[in-house]
């Protein structure tokens, strides 16, 4: 009897493991399918900009010349593209939690300020609140850099709009776990740092990512203010000075891209830790 049931245990678990092994070839098929797929748009939007003539269909021709001798003008912006955003995201960050905590707060003051600015920086643009922070203070007498009244900008904007995603992962704390503590002695100060902060940040990181990566692009604007020598601000101005703009845009959207791919790889790692600790 014993043995009768060890071998029909060996045959589901060998059931089991096919069709693990299916899904895993299936999975794979699929992807392979997808890289070569995405293998095919790429051949053509390189014959789409290759100048070639095609049963009378005339092709866009770059000025290969002018986009070998200006990639690394451009490309030299990709350090202040990503210090811009670096410095943006960390001041979205402070800013995002701690108008959650007034959202959440009892205290009327606190809560009115919390949502002031978060109506306030979400009811006007972007591009307004650069050139506010940029043109406007030294009317008052305080004169920022462009570096500076960019990153304040893109800092209070994302901060705004990140709150919601903070305020959320703080409010997915239990009542019960902050009662817990509370009955262990803990202050309400302990509390928040040692139990709701470390779970509700856990819960941010993800779409905080999303946002990280969505400033990256934004931060094209900050090139209004023509003193950030970011990535748009160098294709703009090599394009203009010699007649390619074309050329020059094509390049500069070219390292936004490759910049959000790298990103976005990046945010899947994190992701699938973030879910190995879930399981």
């Amino acid at each position: 009897m014993s043995a009768f049931g060890t071998e029909n245990k060996g045959e589901v678990k060998s059931q089991g493991d096919l069709l693990f092994e299916a899904q895993q070839r299936q999975k794979q098929r699929f992807n392979r399918n997808v890289g070569a797929s995405w293998g095919i748009f790429f051949l053509i939007i390189v014959y789409f900009f290759s100048g070639q003539n095609f049963l009378g269909i005339k092709t866009i021709e770059l000025n290969t010349e002018f986009i070998i001798n200006n990639m690394g003008f451009i490309a030299k912006g990709l350090p202040q593209t990503l210090l811009v955003s670096v410095l943006a995201i960390t001041l979205a960050m402070i800013l995002a939690l701690l108008a959650a905590l007034g959202r959440l707060s009892t205290f009327p003051p606190l809560y009115a300020l919390s949502t002031f600015y978060v109506s306030l920086i979400r009811g006007t643009p972007l591009y307004l609140q650069i050139f506010f922070f940029f043109l406007a203070l030294p009317q008052l007498g305080i004169v920022l850099t462009g570096l500076l009244a960019g990153v304040l900008a893109l800092g209070l904007n994302y901060g705004a709009y990140m709150s919601e995603i903070f305020r959320a992962g703080l409010a997915s704390v239990g009542k019960g776990q902050i009662e817990a503590a509370a009955a262990l002695g803990m202050t309400p100060w302990q509390t928040m740092r040692r139990v709701v902060l470390p779970q509700a940040l856990r819960f941010a990181i993800p779409p905080v990512g999303n946002e990280f990566i969505a400033m990256t692009k934004d931060s094209a604007l900050v090139s209004a203010t023509g003193f950030v020598q970011e990535i748009m601000w160098r294709a703009t101005r090599v394009g203009r000075a010699q007649f390619n703009n074309l050329e020059a845009l094509i390049m500069a959207a070219v390292f936004y891209w490759v910049m959000t791919l790298i990103l976005t790889y990046v945010q899947s790692i994190i992701e699938a830790r973030l879910s190995k600790g879930d399981r």
